[in-house]
């Protein structure tokens, strides 16, 4: 999923030039909670099981701004009729970019250690904080003391809002029950 080549325009939507966009992967200009569902199609473009897709996308530009649009690839075939190529078209949504105009929070700062990890998991999967001292072997206050910084950290007002800031930023697989942190979110043991 490498860009071999890239129009000013469509670039531009992710505040990068041509050449800077040449040469990354397509899935380094979406928001983290995009490539599980691009992934399969882009999969069925190259095995030759459609050719073509239409698909809901959420790019993140160099500077954090998130819009959402449209995402239309197409699969090119040589003249043996084998894939040459995938052209890949971004149709941004005309309505304001998503979150207001505040950026996206930097995503590689974010980083959680093992243990906060474990309690966020359960916390998006709606256990109580006595359930989570038990079953990670931690006090009732030493659970709420990890929520908190973990508050605090992500900017959120409560359990509620720290799940779906979670989910917002990528931290969290799609479609997965119960829920999973990433492990290119959780610090690795030293």
């Amino acid at each position: 999923m490498c860009i071999v080549a890239a129009e000013p325009d469509f670039a531009r939507q992710f505040d990068r030039t041509s050449a800077d966009t040449c040469g990354r992967s397509l899935f380094d200009l979406l928001h983290p909670s995009c490539p599980p569902t691009l992934h399969g199609q882009f999969a069925r473009l190259s095995r030759g099981r459609c050719d073509r897709f239409s698909e809901r996308m959420v790019g993140v530009g160099r500077s954090g701004r998130v819009f959402s649009g449209e995402l239309t690839g197409v699969a090119v075939q040589n003249l043996d009729g084998r894939l040459a190529g995938i052209v890949v078209q971004v149709r941004p949504d005309a309505q304001p970019p998503l979150l207001g105009s505040d950026p996206l929070p930097a995503v590689s700062r974010i980083l959680l250690d093992p243990l906060d990890a474990q309690i966020l998991e359960g916390i998006a999967s709606g256990a109580s904080t006595v359930q989570l001292a038990a079953r990670l072997y931690l006090s009732r206050q030493g659970v709420e003391y990890h929520i908190r910084l973990m508050l605090r950290r992500m900017e959120a007002p409560n359990r509620a809002a720290l799940v779906a800031r979670a989910h917002s930023l990528g931290l969290l697989a799609v479609g997965q029950w119960p829920p999973r942190v990433l492990p290119e979110f959780v610090e690795r043991e030293r």
